[in-house]
């Protein structure tokens, strides 16, 4: 019987896959090895010589994207699933997110501020004028703005006052953008999610220079910890997502999930440190190698289609049934 062949699909990176190919080699033993994946062009015929791979760059090279549709639909296995990552946006994983009842700041989707290409005036007969008082009365001050695609804290803005709001909707573009109440946390967790059973909560201030994120120190209850770990695994097994990362910001006790839609996360030896970093090498290289050896199936997303109650009326808020 010939080895499950794990392919790792990467850009930049220098630090975590090698470490990754070196992990999996070390505990697959005769059924599992792992090597950097080698594309060229792609033929139309289904045939690849991987039987998973973990994609960390295909949402920076739409080649890659649709290498890995046409794998997935032939047989290999991918973490993280192209076909939903391509239709996922931040702003419905809130209503993904409030479906399995994990706490979201209050969110409005924003229009284009310019036309996207290819469209005009005429293109948006249907849009009305934005009532902004409604919608500044609605998520209060201060407000983040961020795209509902996109992180890396790339056209990001905070933002105090209608006058702060409108200079930066004036540099976002064509976005899709979303604001999105600010919450003035007194503590704050970034979590690795692997596996959609494996939880790593680690002490995390964005306030800090990238370098110094995770030198944060917080005294967390028994009770917030587990109510961390419970919504992080939540969130994964509704949006179908085997790596990311979620990003909790605690109000008042409540942790408010920010940002959960990382699914080629930081995982870079010299910004995570040197303990997340090994847990993070360990943990995913023996989840891809669950993977590869279990039951192979197509999933096209997780579990939210039953999750969220898509036969409710369409006038009435969405209602947890977790």
């Amino acid at each position: 019987m010939r080895k499950k062949k794990i392919g790792i699909l990467f850009g930049m990176e220098d630090t975590f896959p090698w470490a990754l190919v070196n992990a999996i080699n070390a505990r697959g033993g005769n059924d599992v090895e792992a090597a950097p994946v080698e594309i060229s062009y792609l033929k139309d015929d289904g045939v690849f010589p991987y039987d998973l791979i973990l994609d960390r760059i295909s949402h920076e090279v739409p080649f890659y994207r649709t290498y890995l549709k046409c794998a997935a639909a032939s047989g290999v296995r991918i973490v993280n699933n192209p076909i939903w990552w391509s239709a996922d946006d931040k702003f419905f994983d809130n209503l993904v997110a409030k479906a399995v009842n994990v706490a979201v700041p209050r969110t409005v989707l924003l229009p284009h501020k310019e036309y996207p290409p290819n469209t005009e005036a005429k293109s948006f007969r249907n849009m009305r004028f934005v009532n902004w008082d409604e919608v500044f009365n609605y998520l209060g001050w201060p407000v983040f703005m961020k795209p509902a695609y996109g992180g890396g804290w790339k056209d990001v803005y905070k933002v105090e006052n209608p006058q702060e709001f409108f200079a930066a909707y004036d540099q976002t573009r064509d976005l899709t953008m979303m604001a999105q109440e600010a919450i003035e946390f007194e503590s704050y967790y970034r979590c690795y999610v692997l596996g959609r059973s494996r939880v790593r909560i680690m002490m995390y201030d964005p306030k800090k220079p990238h370098h110094l994120r995770y030198v944060a120190d917080y005294k967390t209850p028994p009770e917030l910890e587990k109510r961390i770990h419970r919504d992080a695994l939540a969130l994964c097994d509704a949006l179908g997502y085997d790596m990311n990362t979620v990003e909790f910001a605690v109000r008042d006790g409540i942790p408010y999930a920010i940002d959960f839609m990382n699914c080629a996360p930081d995982a870079d030896r010299n910004s995570v440190g040197e303990e997340n970093f090994e847990w993070m090498v360990a943990n995913m290289a023996e989840v891809l190698i669950e993977i590869v050896t279990g039951e192979k199936k197509l999933e096209l997303t997780g579990s939210w289609p039953h999750k969220m109650d898509t036969t409710k009326d369409a006038s009435s808020p969405i209602v947890s049934r977790s």
